[in-house]
């Protein structure tokens, strides 16, 4: 009898429905889905890039953001990084980046290693006061009087500790560590090590990818973060990162802070507010644009790995 049902019909009863061969129609419209979101995420970085280069005239022209290239000028990038305040922003933010990026990493690596050990000191009711922060806060206005109190008005700490953990990254960080082969670990100390070689000689290494992506989180967090600059240091243009020079420039429509932008308003100005505006956004996604690819094959194995393992 089972030689004569059709071996589609026998493959459906043996196998999920996700696991079967895709028809032709499928293909087609997975390829057509796939096509969309590609486009949907390359036609804004094309606008920004295009309206980047172009004139005052083009912009004007189009009404606005510049589709099709026309009259392509690389006079907003010339003029952008001969700005002081741009090029000192670029160096505020890379400075926070890495110095924030550093601190996070040892502090969530450091807990969740320990909340990953369950004969550790206290670790259940730290990871359950842990998680309680997820959901209660004291708020905005007690952050800030307490970050004031410590003198944080005006200091680039400020940016900084203030939001330095992330407890969904230390969980994460936690269930991945605690599915490390308790083999290994039992092997280490065998031999005579403690916990910090087992942590930097066993589990960092066995868990490279969940750690490369946590790092990215948090570079990406501190790279485009700008809010709390607005609570701190709001009036020191100097000490600005990258990200609140653009908002500021965005909200201003005529020039970066602390420049003076001539012939904004003429048709035949080289120049446009709008292709300024862009190229400063340009600038702050070309880090992250260069560096996703290379961390791209770590987001499988860190992330979902990381959450569903104990």
């Amino acid at each position: 009898m089972s030689a004569t049902v059709p071996l589609r019909q026998r493959r459906s009863s043996n196998h999920p429905v996700w696991d079967e061969e895709p028809t032709a129609a499928g293909r087609a419209g997975k390829g057509a889905a796939l096509t969309l979101m590609v486009a949907a995420v390359l036609a804004p970085l094309w606008i920004i890039v295009v309206t980047s280069l172009s004139t005052q005239g083009a912009v004007n022209r189009a009404g606005g953001l510049v589709i099709w290239p026309d009259g392509l000028t690389s006079s907003a990038y010339r003029q952008m990084l001969e700005d002081p305040t741009v090029r000192t922003s670029v160096v505020v933010s890379l400075g926070i980046t890495v110095v924030g990026t550093a601190l996070s990493m040892a502090v969530s690596v450091l807990c969740a290693y320990g909340l990953s050990r369950a004969r550790s000191y206290g670790h259940r009711p730290i990871l359950t006061l842990l998680v309680v922060t997820m959901f209660v806060s004291g708020g905005l206005i007690p952050t800030f009087l307490v970050v004031t109190g410590l003198g944080g008005y005006g200091k680039y700490w400020a940016l900084i500790l203030p939001g330095a953990v992330s407890v969904f990254n230390i969980l994460v960080l936690r269930s991945f560590y605690s599915g490390t082969s308790a083999e290994l670990i039992d092997a280490a100390r065998m031999d005579g090590a403690g916990d910090w070689r087992i942590l930097w000689s066993v589990v960092l290494p066995t868990s490279r990818a969940v750690t490369a992506v946590i790092t990215l989180f948090y570079a990406v967090g501190y790279w485009n973060a700008f809010f709390n600059v607005m609570l701190y240091m709001p009036t020191e243009s100097r000490k600005w990162p990258l990200q609140y020079v653009l908002l500021t420039y965005v909200n201003r429509g005529n020039g970066l802070p602390g420049s003076v932008n001539n012939g904004f308003g003429s048709a035949h100005a080289e120049t446009a507010p709008l292709s300024l505006q862009m190229a400063v956004v340009v600038l702050t996604l070309v880090p992250l644009l260069v560096v996703y690819p290379f961390m791209q094959k770590h987001f499988r194995t860190g992330v979902l790995t990381g959450a569903i393992k104990g």
